[in-house]
């Protein structure tokens, strides 16, 4: 089992569809609607892409647990690792990986 961990509050990972490149946009704009920028949130320490960044990091989590077969990530056909920055300027962002089982 492969574990992932993002360590950052504004960023996050997801399993999901990584062959039509719509669903990325799709998936940013459905984001924006739910957690928009704005004059509404009391954090906005960083900017007022700042809280509507956190609230999208808890939505989608920050881990993510696979499984590997025969030493593959078991996903499937489409899917693909999104690691999803949710702040308009650059950051570092640093990914613990832990691998767990028994080799077969």
């Amino acid at each position: 089992m492969l574990n992932l961990f993002i360590q950052h509050t504004s960023a996050a990972l997801t399993l999901n569809e990584n062959w039509d490149p719509d669903v990325r946009t799709d998936m940013i704009d459905a984001l924006g609607r739910i957690a928009p920028e704005g004059s509404m949130y009391r954090h906005n320490d960083e900017g007022p892409d700042d809280m509507p960044a956190h609230v999208k990091s808890s939505l989608i989590g920050a881990s993510l647990n696979i499984p590997i077969t025969n030493g593959h990530l078991a996903t499937g056909t489409w899917q693909g690792i999104w690691m999803c920055e949710f702040r308009s300027r650059a950051h570092v962002r640093s990914i613990v990986a832990t691998i767990q089982g028994e080799e077969m």
